[in-house]
């Protein structure tokens, strides 16, 4: 869950910066509506909203890196 929400916020920290405030390894209402909203944002189909299933990660996976 931190890789989850490290990536989110190198996406768009305009955007996640409010939202996930703490790296914590949990996944809380918080991500769930970050990633809901990456889904959004980058048309991703195929995951439920606000899950990050298959889709979701390699979407993520191909705009960030956690280096």
């Amino acid at each position: 869950m931190r890789e989850l929400q490290l990536r989110l916020k190198r996406w768009s920290c305009d955007l996640f910066c409010l939202l996930l405030d703490v790296v914590d390894g949990e996944y809380d209402a918080r991500v769930t509506e970050a990633v809901a909203k990456f889904q959004t944002a980058k048309q991703v189909d195929g995951d439920p909203a606000g899950v990050y299933g298959p889709n979701t990660r390699r979407a993520l996976e191909a705009v960030t890196s956690i280096e």
